[in-house]
């Protein structure tokens, strides 16, 4: 079956799955407290996953959520959207679509006749199952002992004309990043934190693909991530969030002598998340990508906005 076909198929899957889900949850979590939805779907912060379960249902109820995100740094854009099913308060099925403005990598035919095409744009899809392992967020207040949760994200990237540039670097145009999270909210301090650590190869996120080819790095590895967010009421929370990202393509673009051209920092955010109802919230946040292609860039820091909206039952 053509891949597309199958994205399709499992979007519309979801979408019958919707309206019962809708008709089983009665929106019983307190606000905020299922996070928002990640850039990659799953419920959490805006750049890592949290061991919760993403809607408003709770136990013995099914939910769903949809959101829509926009991020812009100073040479990129990314606009992502997509829906959650949360099974039972312990399984979450997330789907997302992304899209990225590669714009400035028209410049890489400076350096190689890579054909890259004005104005290129990348898609990926991700595909995130998410299951609850231990432990409750939320009910056990009286305990240290945090949620566990245990995720996966399937990426599938179409790059379009930046197919050459993959090519070159060795890189995969799928992947599985597979993690473990641990959540935990101390209601009597207002404070929600969280941990993620995560076994990945993926090159900005995967929308660079998978892997590289030697003398990059082309195994995975273990990057940690990290969640802090303090409510300011009930409905309004801010918070920071700090993920460490895998740095595989830098030795491949140094042997090529392109020095730096191809490192990748840390992400790194700052935010605000309001909830004006126990369905909808909104966040908005400073970001931090670091170097996104350094060598097409002029070496510049990827600093800018992030604004999602997030529905909810």
């Amino acid at each position: 079956m053509n891949p597309r076909n199958r994205w399709i198929r499992l979007a519309a899957a979801v979408a019958s799955t919707l309206a019962w889900g809708a008709a089983q949850a009665d929106t019983g979590k307190l606000v905020l407290t299922g996070g928002v939805s990640s850039v990659s779907g799953s419920a959490g912060g805006g750049l890592t996953p949290w061991a919760v379960i993403g809607t408003q249902g709770t136990e013995g109820e099914a939910g769903f959520s949809g959101y829509a995100t926009r991020a812009g740094t100073q040479d990129y854009a990314l606009s992502s959207y997509g829906v959650a099913i949360g099974f039972q308060e312990r399984v979450e099925l997330s789907l997302a679509r992304q899209d990225f403005d590669a714009a400035p990598a028209f410049a890489l035919n400076g350096i190689a006749p890579f054909g890259v095409v004005p104005g290129q744009h990348i898609q990926m899809d991700v595909l995130g199952l998410k299951v609850k392992l231990a432990g409750e967020a939320i009910l056990d207040a009286d305990t240290w002992m945090p949620q566990i949760a245990l995720g996966l994200e399937h990426k599938q990237v179409r790059p379009g004309s930046l197919q050459s540039v993959l090519d070159f670097l060795g890189t995969k145009t799928r992947g599985t990043d597979v993690y473990v999270s641990a959540t935990k909210l101390l209601l009597d301090k207002s404070l929600l934190l969280n941990g993620t650590l995560r076994y990945t190869n993926a090159n900005q996120n995967g929308l660079l693909g998978f892997g590289s080819a030697a003398p990059g790095t082309n195994s995975r590895s273990l990057q940690p991530e990290f969640s802090v967010a303090y409510l300011l009421r009930h409905d309004l929370a801010v918070g920071a969030e700090y993920r460490f990202k895998p740095n595989n393509l830098q030795a491949l673009g140094a042997s090529a002598g392109l020095g730096a051209a191809l490192r990748e920092d840390d992400w790194k955010d700052v935010f605000i998340a309001w909830a004006p109802s126990k369905n909808v919230s909104l966040t908005l946040a400073y970001v931090d990508l670091g170097r996104i292609v350094p060598g097409v860039t002029g070496d510049r820091r990827q600093t800018g906005y992030y604004l999602s909206a997030q529905i909810a039952f």
